[in-house]
């Protein structure tokens, strides 16, 4: 329904002089075909992939789905957090905030 909406509000602008021909145009071949460069985005796609690991785990599984994700071994996530923890504080925090929103997989 929501798209319906979007394309009678669509061509309501158009209507009204608010879009010409050609952003109607793209527009509407945005919304039906949707957004395509952001599927695409390797970036994008490597967040939307990571996961916690439920097989190289000491904790939560956050370091083996980090290894996972990136090709490091998870004892170097490891020492990264460590670090990160012995050095600001800011590993622990950061850990626990990747434990708590990050799924498993």
């Amino acid at each position: 329904m929501a798209m319906a909406d979007d394309l009678s509000k669509l061509a309501e602008l158009r209507a009204n002089g608010g879009l010409s021909e050609d952003e109607f145009k793209r527009a509407k071949e945005r919304l039906l075909g949707g957004d395509r460069s952001a599927a695409e985005d390797p970036l994008a796609s490597a967040v939307n992939k990571f996961r916690r690991s439920r097989s190289d785990r000491v904790l939560g599984g956050v370091c083996g789905g980090m290894a996972r994700a990136t090709g490091m071994e998870s004892w170097v996530w490891r020492l990264l957090f460590a670090a990160m923890f012995i050095l600001a504080g800011a590993g622990l925090l950061l850990y626990v905030l990747l434990w708590i929103f990050v799924p498993s997989e």
